[in-house]
């Protein structure tokens, strides 16, 4: 039983006919895709965090940074997914390049990426959504509407407290904001403390989203493309109406003085960039529906490569006009746009209610790509027989990974449902780094393993792109809080408990 054991790449190539999934998506699909995964919490939410707390206006250095990290690392991506076009993403290519127990490694990972990256975006879904019915009149129980638990520093889980006005119903602050406001001064503002129950709005969306990706991933993806359209042209508005309303005067300093390890200066940018790498895991979710691309060879490098580009463009653009707009040090809110559109009076207050509606319809996307990445990912693994076979099966109507989605929606819709954002944020970007720095890892060894294998895209200038990649995405992990290396490591240990009692008895490979 090798731990090192490598799947033969003939054996990756996936099943077609009724047995497999349905192949429906083209190039502009996977394109949209990956927009809708990438443009979504790092625009609406996570920009005025980072730089409020991180960056100041030199967020665009900690966007540069983190894209050039996704660029070297979707360049390697796109290498591996062109040449093993099947679901399971990262996953698979470990598999075929540095064995079995790396591979699990990998998958185990990237469950920490998409199920946590989908609970994360949903409770950041729920505050815009409980925000926007309030404008509308409807308000909804703050109890209903908070987790039970809250984020005291990055150490600490807490029990929440939400500071409710009784007569209108409007929040002064709760687990989202993570703003600290004493309690006596919540009580002697008029306010009363509700304690949060369930973040009920957070699981109705999960569950909402399990049941569309159930029917199917074509029509997944056609509401996919209708949200990313929308919510594109929103962030398109901001920028173009925003740009006049830019006061250069904010951008001064535009690096902040140091005051602490990673708060301002250099090392500030370095923790942001860390930070709102969040916003970018969303590309290498468009290798996870290789199995369901028409044309996967030639489509999937476009799909990962052409949503980096543009969304790294539309981030820089809008951290730049939203730190013109608003002082960063007013941006650490649930909605940072919102905040600086409101700098601009009353001329932009019509766009004010379209970013709403951008923020509620983008994060809803990310949440459908994170939950359609999941199951293929446990699909894979079950097939090689590193998890039960259930997680393997098919719908015979649908076609999709039916059990798995289900299992992935409920889990994910109880961790929106009890944990705060910053727990789950911080998560979701260590174990997206490190898989972006085990797929540079990959394509350098097998480019000295197998170098006369067909690539029907080849990373360029191998291993430079490769030990950038590696190099920046390392840097990156290595300004995040210790205690994010913590939970990384007990989540890690855990999936190795389940390989070494489970999977490696049941691995496909090792009967043969």
């Amino acid at each position: 039983m090798s731990l090192t054991r490598r799947k033969p790449l003939a054996e990756l190539m996936p099943e077609e006919g009724d047995h497999g999934l349905k192949r429906a998506l083209t190039a502009s699909n996977l394109v949209l895709l990956g927009i809708g995964a990438i443009i979504g919490a790092g625009i609406f939410v996570l920009t005025g965090t980072a730089a409020a707390l991180y960056a100041g206006p030199a967020i665009v250095f900690s966007f540069i940074l983190a894209g050039l990290g996704c660029l070297f690392a979707g360049l390697c991506y796109a290498e591996f997914a062109s040449m093993i076009p099947v679901a399971g993403s990262a996953y698979t290519y470990g598999y075929a390049t540095l064995g079995e127990f790396i591979a699990w490694i990998i998958g185990w990972d990237l469950i920490l990426e998409y199920l946590f990256a989908a609970s994360t975006v949903a409770v950041g879904w729920s505050g815009y959504f409980t925000a926007f019915m309030a404008e509308l009149g409807i308000k909804l129980p703050p109890a209903l509407t908070g987790a039970p638990y809250a984020v005291q520093g990055t150490h600490t889980l807490v029990p929440s407290q939400i500071c409710v006005d009784p007569a209108s119903g409007a929040v002064a602050v709760n687990e989202v904001t993570r703003t600290a406001i004493p309690i006596a001064d919540c009580v002697s503002g008029g306010f009363t403390i509700v304690q949060g129950f369930l973040n009920v709005p957070a699981m109705v969306l999960i569950l909402l989203i399990t049941a569309l990706l159930v029917v199917g991933i074509k029509e997944s993806a056609r509401f996919n493309n209708i949200v990313v359209y929308v919510k594109v042209a929103i962030v398109l508005l901001v920028i173009a109406f925003g740009i006049k309303y830019v006061n250069t005067d904010n951008w001064h300093p535009f690096i902040p003085p140091a005051d602490g390890p990673g708060h301002f200066g250099w090392s500030g940018i370095l923790r942001g960039a860390g930070v709102i790498f969040f916003a970018y895991i969303g590309f290498d979710a468009v290798s996870t529906a290789a199995q369901e691309a028409k044309n996967p060879q030639k489509d999937l490098p476009i799909g990962i490569l052409g949503s980096l580009a543009v969304c790294t463009v539309l981030y820089i653009a809008m951290a730049l006009v939203m730190t013109g707009m608003a002082h960063y040090t007013e941006l650490n809110v649930p909605h940072p746009v919102f905040v600086a559109i409101d700098k601009a009076g009353p001329a932009l207050k019509w766009l004010g209610f379209l970013v709403n509606i951008g923020a509620i319809a983008g994060l809803a996307s990310v949440v459908l790509v994170m939950l359609m990445g999941q199951p293929r990912i446990f699909y894979s693994m079950s097939r090689d027989g590193l998890l039960p076979p259930v997680f393997s099966s098919i719908h015979p109507k649908f076609r999709t990974p039916w059990v798995s989605t289900v299992i992935t929606g409920i889990v994910a819709a109880l961790i929106a449902g009890i944990f705060p954002i910053g727990l789950l944020g911080e998560l979701v970007s260590i174990g997206t780094l490190l898989a972006f720095v085990i797929v540079c890892g990959g394509i350098i060894v097998l480019r000295k393993t197998q170098p006369d294998l067909p690539r029907p895209f080849r990373t360029p200038l191998v291993p430079l792109v490769p030990i950038l990649g590696i190099a920046i995405c390392g840097y990156m992990m290595y300004g995040l809080p210790p205690d994010t290396w913590i939970r990384l490591f007990v989540w890690m240990a855990l999936g190795m408990l389940i390989y070494f009692l489970y999977g490696i008895r049941h691995s496909k490979l090792n009967k043969a």
